[in-house]
């Protein structure tokens, strides 16, 4: 019978250099554990709780808009305003789901996103790089801005006459008038901001030996970006304005004409129509030009 000092363990057995080498056991860690729904939503709602604030918002202000008017036309108040005529929501949807079946009213709406699309373009292409010119060198500058400010405070009215005269046809004297009501806010807009442009940073680049093109590309029109798309969303309002004055003056089709035939035709309800579906059309406008300076300018979005 063997002695208990005499019996040895495999672990006895091993140098004690592949001891040290083996080195402790590693640690066992536990499953992580997915969070639970309720923590993912909750954790939405507080990463985007001052968007829901304000879509909320915006959400009761509308119905509550809707409530008064449906109010103020049921009882036909007369307080300084007469509502006596003014048709009631019930009969604005009704005249819309009647037109939104009618090829017409789709064709009024079609022939006006596309004026508005070329002029608010052909604006955007001119004001824009005109801008940029005008607030670098000073000579063109005092060439063309005494004649930019003449021409800008005349209405979009008064230059019916003048672009039926001009142009050989209401469709170019129409798109010619939303250019024109487009193209001045974008080019103040964007003078304006090439005037706040920091002289250090111009200075600089020339110091590291950039060229006038290089100096427009990564100077002046980064910093005037901001500027340029305030221009843009303020220059689509107004050509929408234009657009829509032209249309009831010497159209013959558009969202303009649709809202004026429908007061010659005594048809209220389709004024009311007419009227916001022009809001509805300006408004996602500017959605557009406000997303798309958000992708152009992502450094903004962040504040």
């Amino acid at each position: 019978m063997s002695s208990p000092a005499l019996v040895r363990h495999p672990e006895d057995s091993m140098p004690a250099t592949a001891i040290a080498e083996a080195g402790p056991a590693p640690a066992v860690t536990p499953p992580v554990t997915p969070p639970s729904f309720g923590t993912l939503t909750l954790r939405w709602y507080r990463l985007n709780q001052g968007r829901l604030r304000a879509t909320a918002i915006g959400v009761i202000s509308l119905i509550t808009f809707l409530l008064v008017w449906h109010l103020l036309t049921t009882y036909r108040v007369v307080f300084f305003v007469r509502f006596t005529n003014v048709p009631s929501p019930l009969a604005v949807y009704a005249s819309f789901a009647k037109a939104i079946h009618d090829p017409r009213f789709l064709m009024h709406i079609v022939l006006s996103c596309r004026r508005i699309f070329i002029g608010f373009s052909l604006a955007a292409v001119v004001g824009v790089p005109l801008g940029l010119i005008m607030g670098r060198f000073k000579l063109v500058h005092e060439i063309i801005f005494p004649v930019a400010e003449v021409l800008r405070p005349i209405p979009a009215i008064a230059w019916v006459p003048m672009a039926i005269m001009l142009w050989p046809t209401n469709e170019q004297s129409i798109v010619f008038i939303t250019f024109l009501g487009s193209f001045f806010p974008i080019l103040v807009n964007t003078l304006h901001g090439m005037s706040l442009v920091d002289p250090v940073l111009v200075r600089a680049a020339q110091c590291l030996g950039a060229r006038e093109r290089s100096i427009f590309r990564e100077v002046y029109f980064p910093a005037s970006l901001p500027h340029i798309f305030t221009g843009l969303t303020i220059g689509m309002g107004v050509a929408w304005v234009s657009l829509i004055a032209a249309e009831m003056i010497s159209g013959q089709y558009g969202i303009g004409y649709f809202t004026w035939e429908a007061y010659s035709l005594v048809q209220y309800a389709d004024i009311a129509l007419g009227m916001i579906a022009i809001g509805v059309l300006g408004l996602g406008s500017s959605l557009l030009i406000r997303g798309a300076g958000h992708l152009v300018m992502p450094w903004r979005s962040t504040r």
